[in-house]
């Protein structure tokens, strides 16, 4: 069955940078033919739409991160990346991998979620 873990999630100050990670496991084909995506939730906020991405072409943020965030892949390694530089403290939250089976990257219905992993920015 499919799963993906992530990892990389910490303490950060103000401005600095972050590396999450999402390893799938399970696919019956490579992580790059699926279209692999990052949410987030804050307490007592809804979870929300970071970046998502099926190719290089079909690569999309969340104004919000727009700029500051950026999504790349490790096929070899079925590997999901999210740079995060520049934090502010509204980045804090729980951030999710997912996977959309056939969608562009958008990630308006995903198939698989990950359990999280905590980011916190400290002001």
């Amino acid at each position: 069955q499919v799963r993906l873990v992530e990892s990389g999630g910490g303490l950060v100050q103000v401005g600095g940078s972050l590396r999450l990670s999402c390893v799938a496991s399970g696919l019956t084909s490579n992580v790059y033919q699926y279209a692999m995506g990052w949410f987030r939730q804050a307490p007592g906020k809804e979870r929300e739409f970071v970046g998502g991405s099926r190719s290089e072409t079909m690569t999309y943020y969340a104004d919000a991160v727009k700029g500051r965030f950026a999504i790349s892949r490790d096929n070899a390694k079925n590997t999901v990346y999210l740079q995060m530089n520049s934090l502010q403290p509204e980045d804090t939250a729980v951030y999710y991998c997912a996977l959309d089976k056939y969608g562009s990257g958008r990630m308006s219905s995903p198939d698989y979620w990950g359990q999280g992993t905590q980011v916190t920015v400290s002001s």
